[in-house]
């Protein structure tokens, strides 16, 4: 493992004089862990590197709030030979939408929010929205879509891609890029009836997003400056952002498309699109970050709602993150066809509410977390106060890497 480097310099990382520490790093042992066990980790991660389900990862695993278990695996860019390491940058895709969630709570405990707001005491547009029976058909939705409904995606929202005349309308004006702004992505929503009555349904869509304009409305303000004003910032995730800046270009991962066993480039490292400041600043994606980035705000997260001494949630609300909030007789989340049983949703994140082999079998009670389009992934386990994250570029998406270590890291558990 490698993370002395980090931590016998901090000053490289975070300036001197600030107020911002670096995580700690102790031996395994110290925190109840087997470090054998936890050595098991590198095996499985090269296996699927070697069997091309995987062309290089980050891993960390933190109990306690101190780091445990760091290691990176395989390469950044592999035709330009340059391996992975600890401050690679990647593309976290849905991991963003934590973040949002964590920004309106926020806002919420300030009284600018409240999580029985319908949508439309921020964003206007929504008034009166119908809900779809078929082309060219409504009926009246029996009550608006609130924040809480965005939080947990049962507002009657769907998503961007997808055949459905909902998911057509919503990429309305979205053919060129200049044009993909949050503020149009509201309006051609806004247009367009429900998917289906708010409450009725857990479908995963554009929810984080339309939450991202009602944050910056009820904050009076760019997302993007409340989400870097209230957590990047103070929480020291200096390297988390919309785009890559030139100085850290060569850090940045080439995105790679994996089907079957043939390997090829979906989004290069020299010349990407997320080198360039993007339009669209939303909350379902976008942002871009580092394994320890995330893991300060995660840590965040675990502890109830403070890091290094500042609160930045009550601990009460951080519970409603992480414990299932979704309407009777909603049971678990799914996606399509595929069923995720035993898992339902807080305000923020999947959660485990009860044992099933047929989704996530290593999973415990209480585990929460979430994960991004290019099979990025993490979860928090308070029954053992564990944070994981494994991070790399692979689409479609997968939870080979998820599914390998889980197993792994709680058998490495002695006390």
């Amino acid at each position: 493992m490698k993370t002395w480097i980090l931590f016998f310099l901090p000053c490289l990382v975070f300036g001197q004089g600030s107020d911002i520490r670096p995580l700690p790093v102790v031996d395994p042992a110290e925190a109840g862990m087997s470090a054998e066990a936890l050595g098991k980790i590198d095996g499985a991660v090269e296996r699927l590197i070697a069997e091309k389900k995987l062309v290089g990862a980050n891993v960390l695993v933190m109990r306690g709030g101190r780091i445990i278990y760091e290691e990176s695996f395989g390469m950044r860019d592999a035709a330009a030979g340059a391996p992975m390491q600890e401050d690679s940058i990647f593309r976290i895709y849905s991991m963003t939408k934590a973040i949002t969630s964590a920004a309106a709570l926020m806002l919420c405990e300030e009284g600018k929010l409240s999580l029985d707001d319908p949508v439309e005491r921020h964003l206007p547009a929504f008034a009166e929205a119908p809900v779809w029976i078929d082309e060219g058909s409504t009926r009246q939705s029996p009550r608006s879509p609130t924040v809480r409904d965005l939080l947990r995606h049962t507002g009657g929202f769907t998503t961007l891609r997808g055949a459905h005349p909902v998911s057509r309308a919503y990429r309305r004006g979205w053919v060129r890029p200049k044009a993909r702004r949050l503020d149009r992505l509201v309006a051609n929503v806004a247009e367009t009836p429900l998917l289906y009555p708010p409450g009725e349904r857990w479908v995963y869509g554009i929810s984080s997003d339309l939450l991202a304009a009602v944050v910056a409305s009820a904050a009076e303000k760019p997302f993007e400056e409340v989400i870097r004003e209230r957590l990047l910032g103070p929480l020291g995730m200096v390297d988390t952002a919309y785009s890559v800046p030139k100085e850290k270009a060569n850090r940045l991962t080439v995105r790679y498309q994996i089907r079957g066993e043939t390997i090829s480039v979906g989004d290069p490292a020299v010349g990407s699109r997320v080198l360039q400041d993007p339009g669209f600043k939303g909350g379902g994606s976008g942002l871009l970050s580092t394994i320890r980035d995330y893991a300060r705000f995660l840590q965040m997260i675990a502890n109830g709602g403070e890091f290094q001494g500042r609160r930045y949630l009550r601990e009460d609300t951080v519970d409603l993150m992480r414990t299932n909030q979704l309407p009777r007789p909603l049971t678990h989340i799914s996606f399509g066809s595929q069923q995720r049983y035993g898992t339902a949703f807080g305000l923020g994140f999947a959660v485990r509410i009860a044992d099933d082999e047929r989704w996530d079998p290593d999973a415990l009670l209480g585990d929460y977390g979430w994960g991004g389009a290019a099979s990025t992934h993490y979860w928090i386990s308070p029954r053992h106060d564990l944070v994981v994250i494994t991070m790399e570029q692979t689409m479609p998406y997968n939870g080979n890497l998820e599914l390998a270590l889980k197993p792994l890291i709680y058998d490495a558990v002695l006390k």
